[in-house]
């Protein structure tokens, strides 16, 4: 057996990498990837398990983060239209926002 396969194989029984090893398993990669498609709303509403490739995870992964951080934007940019239209004084203002956070 390679050196690589048995460092493979002394992971795959641990849930984390020790710290003296920053390598991580197949395994603990396939599980991760796993975990984070299950995130994915796009995974969620799929009907059954199908498997894709890794790049395609994190490519879908990228994707979804982009759209949240696109919705966040206009979410706040809507709430900045409505404090400038609404009669809120700029400590009701101040309030909004702390609730908001």
């Amino acid at each position: 057996m390679s050196s690589s396969r048995r460092s493979r194989s002394r992971l795959a029984g641990s849930s984390l990498p020790s710290s003296s090893s920053r390598a991580i398993s197949e395994e603990q990669i396939t599980e991760l990837l796993s975990k984070l498609q299950a995130l994915l709303p796009e995974s969620q509403t799929s009907n059954g398990v199908h498997r894709v490739s890794a790049a395609r995870v994190l490519q879908e992964t990228c994707s979804y983060i982009r759209s949240l951080h696109q919705e966040v934007d206009n979410l706040s940019e809507t709430l900045a239209q409505l404090l400038a239209s609404a009669d809120v004084t700029g400590d009701q203002a101040s309030v909004i926002r702390s609730l908001l956070m």
